[in-house]
């Protein structure tokens, strides 16, 4: 006898149940695989017009996690209040809209304002260029899933493992990106194999809304239509607060690494990768880890992500330390991810839970891209967003607070003290450095029974490495789109730091004072470069990359010098008197252009007897100043013997090979020189350097490697860098 209140299946029981899943799976799996691949293809796009700061990624995520709130809200509202055709209908019309953004390309005649908000014409580049197809794409994953409640499915009355599969796909896309993509195909061509696949699309989603439409109204579809509990502030609050933290820290992860290793599709896709996985591994019934594990990584993830943004806040590190780094984002977004995980509502809410849980990941990215550079002069998100992961853990009963405090406090008190007295003691860096990560591994794992002792030691160690940590209290320090900058004096000299790199310093005293140091001291190659007394008597030279403008002083009467600059920061910093006088008094007439340079000089006509390439905002490369397209406009703006004189000393990347490339492409003869400095005849305060120097006239280079310390370089095989095709990856220093 049958129960009439069920709906009779349409086939034998087994027979459909694979197929409806595999066609949600592999629609829900499309479809994140192309919002993921579009994130970094877009922003590598538009990144040649944004001067290759760190930012345009975090900034560009900030867009995302905002569209992605609009999308799930869409697909929300969707759900809830247009009957099923209806929906099919409207998804597929937004669909054929997003169509007409193909191909995905920086709207024509698009440039930067020079002086204008960049976080703001950064967000709006996104979304006249890529923002309603990312919108289509965003409300994918909560509608999909609100579909296949109403099929007999497996799991229908449960369909957030559908989210794991979809991250499946997210994760697949941003590592094929950057290893794959990047390197073999270029821009172009992934942007047609994008294209492709959102057309694809439509069909599997109008194939996905049919087989919704026609499925049999399970058990879990009743619950889902009967009214559910109300949801509290409360709640809301927890699922706000386990999403903030993940995608905070892997912003801040993300950012500190772009700092010392670049803005490159690598450094955005790995740190979001790893996010992403830890959906793919606790949005589900079975995770691999078990929850008593996942508490136990938490806190190794925390000591790791504590230790090295309190000791490598102001230091660079390798890509050693930029892996552990982002081992520690990993663990500690496991922990967020599975508590999410554990706190989500009935299929009914499904779309409720997603919208506040996209909310509460791009107030993560509100909070590093636009909040922290405005209110912070440091990069003090990211203690910050540490003590915020700590408090994951708390839920100590109100009787243990002072005993958790007082551990708190103790380690961290010990771990400063090592910090800050550990070379007093005798102990070198490496030593120093186990003991501290030693100490405040141990803390933190002996005060996981007193949760509130891990705030409190996360809080006490940001403050104290903040206030005593970092050497003598600065003369400046602020930040910009561009990185964080911080003027001090140390031994005699006034160092200028952007990111982790001394880009320039100038000696304290009278006597001296005008001479230039760091790697551009008298007996430097760029010295010699733009003193050459080869050059005419009225020499144009420009300089691109301002630092604090020690090349000035060596500029003579006669000879025009221009310079450019990405950062308004910057040139405030060079031009301040109080701080820096190597503009003022040397060339305070010498015009400095704002914006990037490569866009401002394709808009002037000059005729350059040496253009100097030094733009390099700590280590990290902007590489769209090292592309053909890029050399085709300084050649333009090169006067016919002149010289191309490029800075390439880099802790991480070996650039010439790249550089001769594009100088086989040119036609130009290529000489390099690495310069080592000698305490006994160079000043204080000497850097060594590598420059190459680019010509069309070979007598010009013949004359340079005619002295011993230059050498004549033969260019590297392969294809030279392009805005659509430049592959970073291989240029890391071996």
């Amino acid at each position: 006898m049958t129960d009439a209140t069920q709906p009779a299946p349409l086939s034998r029981p087994g027979t459909r149940r694979v197929p409806i899943a595999a066609i949600f799976t592999l629609t829900i799996f499309l479809s994140a695989s192309l919002l993921f691949l579009v994130q970094p293809l877009f922003a590598k796009l538009v990144l040649p017009l944004l001067g290759g700061a760190p930012a345009v990624w975090t900034t560009a995520m900030l867009f995302f996690q905002t569209v992605l709130i609009g999308g799930y809200l869409y697909a929300h509202l969707l759900v809830r209040y247009v009957p099923q055709r209806g929906q099919i209908a409207i998804h597929l019309g937004v669909w054929a809209l997003a169509l007409t953004f193909l191909p995905l390309a920086v709207p024509a005649g698009w440039t930067p304002e020079p002086g204008g908000s960049l976080p703001w014409q950064t967000l709006m580049l996104f979304a006249a260029g890529v923002g309603v197809p990312f919108a289509m794409l965003s409300a994918n994953a909560p509608l999909i899933q609100a579909w296949y409640a109403r099929t007999d499915g497996p799991s229908s009355q449960d369909p957030y493992f559908l989210y794991a599969a979809s991250n499946s796909g997210s994760l697949i896309s941003l590592l094929a990106f950057p290893l794959l993509a990047e390197p073999f195909l270029g821009g172009s061509a992934t942007g047609l194999v994008w294209a492709v696949g959102f057309v694809a699309l439509g069909g599997m989603v109008l194939v996905s809304g049919l087989s919704a439409r026609r499925g049999p109204a399970s058990a879990a579809i009743a619950e889902a239509a009967a009214p559910a509990a109300p949801i509290d502030l409360r709640r809301i609050a927890l699922w706000l607060g386990l999403a903030f933290v993940p995608s905070s820290t892997m912003l801040v992860v993300t950012t500190k690494i772009s700092i010392d290793l670049g803005s490159i599709p690598l450094v955005w896709a790995v740190p979001l990768s790893l996010y992403i996985l830890t959906f793919v591994l606790t949005f589900t019934n079975r995770p691999l880890i078990s929850d008593r594990a996942i508490d136990a990584l938490f806190v190794v993830g925390l000591a790791i992500v504590v230790f090295l943004t309190n000791r490598l806040m102001v230091q660079s590190f390798s890509p050693t330390g930029a892996a552990m780094l982002c081992l520690g984002l990993f663990l500690v977004a496991l922990k967020g991810h599975r508590a999410l995980y554990l706190a989500r509502p009935e299929a009914a809410r499904l779309t409720v839970f997603y919208v506040v849980m996209s909310v509460g990941g791009a107030l993560g990215g509100l909070f590093n891209s636009l909040l922290a550079p405005a209110v912070f002069d440091t990069l003090l998100e990211i203690p910050l967003t540490v003590v915020a992961a700590s408090l994951l853990l708390l839920g100590v009963p109100i009787a243990r607070i002072p005993r958790a405090a007082a551990w708190g406090l103790a380690v961290a008190t010990v771990a400063i003290m090592l910090a800050t007295s550990g070379a007093d003691l005798g102990l070198d860096g490496r030593l120093l450095d186990i003991l501290l990560a030693a100490t405040v591994f141990a803390g933190l794992w002996i005060g996981r029974r007193l949760p509130l002792a891990i705030p409190v030691t996360v809080a006490a160690l940001a403050v104290g490495t903040a206030i005593i940590g970092n050497g003598s209290p600065p003369l400046l320090q602020d930040r910009s789109f561009f990185g964080a900058h911080v003027v001090r004096d140390a031994g005699g000299l006034r160092l200028y730091t952007n990111g982790t790199t001394i880009h320039g310093m100038q000696w304290t005293g009278d006597e001296g004072r005008l001479i230039p140091r760091s790697y551009y001291h008298p007996r430097s190659p760029m010295a010699e470069m733009v003193t050459d007394p080869a050059l005419p008597a009225d020499a144009r030279i420009g300089v691109v990359g301002l630092g604090i403008g020690a090349l000035a002083c060596y500029a003579q009467p006669g000879q025009a010098w221009d310079f450019y600059e990405i950062d308004a920061e910057v040139i405030r910093i060079a031009t301040d008197r109080s701080l820096f006088t190597f503009v003022p008094d040397c060339a305070p007439d010498a015009p400095i252009h704002l914006g990037d340079a490569r866009l401002v000089l394709e808009g002037q006509d000059m005729a350059f007897d040496v253009l100097v390439l030094d733009a390099y905002s700590s280590d990290s490369v902007p590489v769209h100043l090292l592309t053909a397209e890029a050399m085709a406009i300084y050649l333009d703006r090169l006067a016919p013997d002149g010289r191309l004189v490029f800075h390439i000393s880099n802790r991480y990347y070996d650039l010439l090979p790249p550089l001769t490339r594009l100088a086989r492409d040119a036609g130009l003869s290529v000489a390099y020189r690495s310069a080592k400095v000698d305490p006994a005849v160079d000043v204080a305060g000497a850097n060594g350097s590598q420059v190459a120097v680019m010509s069309r006239s070979a007598a010009s280079i013949a004359a340079l490697t005619d002295d011993a310390r230059w050498n004549a370089i033969t260019p590297a095989e392969g294809t030279a860098w392009t805005d659509d095709h430049a592959n970073l990856i291989g240029a890391i220093a071996r």
